[in-house]
């Protein structure tokens, strides 16, 4: 079930309004909460309900018998189960073939054939996110963090939390868990609140996203009968696609747990004015950059075993998170090539120079910033090329026409729509601008964050003015396939 869709639509208001009925009653919400999640996650596929179920029911048992026993050799046995099974059922699903495939590919190479054979599967959406929520569940447990819960039900209903169930935020049962044990009022300031940030969210995702979509896949399906003014235009585009799309999903999980009393984390954070790599990294996708950072980055020595080390284990987060994204070598590549960004920082002791939001106290930013914002957006969006791409060899041979003279040439825009492009580009100028003013707010078209104002309401109404003249034709979020 889409957040854009028809049947969304529907779903939500008769949740809400079933769920609030039943406010007096906690166990109550989160029966519904949990058999509406199911509805929502099963409409795709009922039968990818069985993994979700199960999954659950491995950490649950686990983070159980963890709390029962002392012993660390056992405890050890207890984590590599849930690593195992949990790590296992992504393996199988999303990664099987690409393994095959390159195995085959490699003996190929040397001569010989091989037929390692594929599995006929359909990716469950949204298993990489629902996987790593139940993991920190368990590695919680095991260092000591977080006491595993004695409800089941608040538990499965965390698991599948249908707001940020298939493409986050990646929530830590530290957070989210302990709102399933907690008494729920409703709060009309809090779902005011709410109802703008999905507002605002599907601005960026029907207006922004979906209008580049079909500008991108146009330039990116065709790219080498098009001049290198013209790549350069669906790249760019493709960067402000990936981001309506992914931070509009983020926007609408959070606005809809605010429906329903819940607080989710703030998965991105304005990351097109960043003025470093880095920067851009502790803006972009927050809830997977700290979960590498907490589960991985740090058990692995972080950055306290000298530079060479801190170089090998920044290399290992970015290529395990560009391999997080997809089965595809353009995604470890892209991972790579992020990496490679930010040696230069790292060398230079300033991955932590910009911790605060750029002209904090200013209207406009300086010609520094502007520089820093300007060549990071560049860096991103050389990477993005190789995430769009279907291969690595693709990705090569759409830069090198942006490199070629015909990048001196006007943008071709016949088959695209001059009005397609325009109506695209004024509404990717109003997010930046409002974005800009308001990046002081977690949600920048909060005027006030006490009450609504007559100024706020104006701006929500616009922009569903704006959903419903130039909103594009219903496309699937871009991370389910993550």
């Amino acid at each position: 079930m889409l957040f854009n869709s028809l049947e969304f639509s529907i779903f939500l208001p008769i949740v809400f309004v079933l769920y609030w009925f039943t406010n007096r009653d906690l166990k109550a919400q989160n029966t519904l909460l949990l058999l509406a999640s199911y509805l929502f996650y099963g409409w795709w596929d009922w039968r990818f309900l069985s993994l979700i179920f199960f999954s659950s029911t491995v950490d649950y048992l686990v983070g159980n018998e963890l709390a029962k026993t002392e012993d660390s050799t056992k405890r050890k046995g207890l984590l590599w189960i849930s690593l195992l099974v949990n790590l296992g059922l992504l393996g199988v699903f999303k990664y099987y073939n690409f393994f095959a495939q390159s195995f085959a590919d490699a003996f190929s190479f040397f001569g010989s054939h091989i037929d390692p054979g594929r599995l006929d599967i359909i990716l469950p959406v949204g298993i990489s996110f629902y996987t790593f929520q139940t993991l920190s569940y368990t590695i919680d447990i095991y260092r000591g963090k977080l006491t595993p819960s004695k409800d089941p039900l608040s538990f499965y209903a965390y698991v599948s939390f249908f707001p940020q169930l298939v493409a986050g935020p990646i929530e830590r049962a530290t957070n989210l868990l302990p709102q399933f044990h907690q008494h729920r009022q409703f709060d009309y300031q809090n779902a005011v609140r709410g109802v703008v940030q999905i507002i605002w969210g599907l601005f960026k995702k029907v207006v922004i996203a979906d209008n580049c979509a079909f500008i991108v896949n146009q330039i990116f399906s065709d790219y080498s009968n098009y001049s290198g003014s013209t790549l350069v235009v669906g790249a760019v585009l493709f960067a402000f696609q990936i981001y309506g799309d992914f931070s509009g999903y983020s926007d609408i999980a959070i606005g809809t747990a605010r429906l329903f009393g819940f607080e989710l984390k703030t998965n991105f954070s304005y990351p097109y004015f960043s003025r470093d790599i880095a920067e851009f990294w502790r803006r972009w996708h927050i809830s997977l950059s700290t979960w590498f950072r907490d589960y991985l980055y740090i058990p692995l020595g972080g950055s306290k075993g000298g530079t060479r080390k801190t170089i090998t284990n920044i290399f290992i987060i970015f290529i395990i998170s560009g391999f997080w994204h997809g089965a595809n070598w353009t995604f470890v590549f892209w991972g790579l090539l992020n990496a490679i960004y930010f040696l230069p920082l790292l060398f230079r002791k300033k991955n932590r120079t910009h911790l605060d939001l750029v002209a904090k106290d200013r209207i406009l930013p300086n010609l520094k910033e502007c520089f820093g914002m300007l060549s990071t957006f560049i860096l991103v969006i050389i990477g993005w090329i190789f995430f769009r791409a279907k291969t690595i060899e693709e990705a090569f041979d759409y830069l090198s026409i942006i490199c070629s003279s015909s990048l001196l040439e006007k943008p071709y825009a016949f088959g695209i729509g001059l009005e397609k492009i325009g109506i695209t580009g004024i509404a990717i100028m109003v997010m930046i601008l409002i974005e800009w003013f308001g990046r002081r707010k977690d949600c920048p078209i909060w005027i006030n964050e006490k009450r609504p104002t007559y100024l706020q309401w104006v701006i929500c109404y616009l922009l569903l003015m704006l959903l419903f003249l130039f909103g594009a034709p219903q496309q699937d979020f871009i991370y389910f396939q993550f």
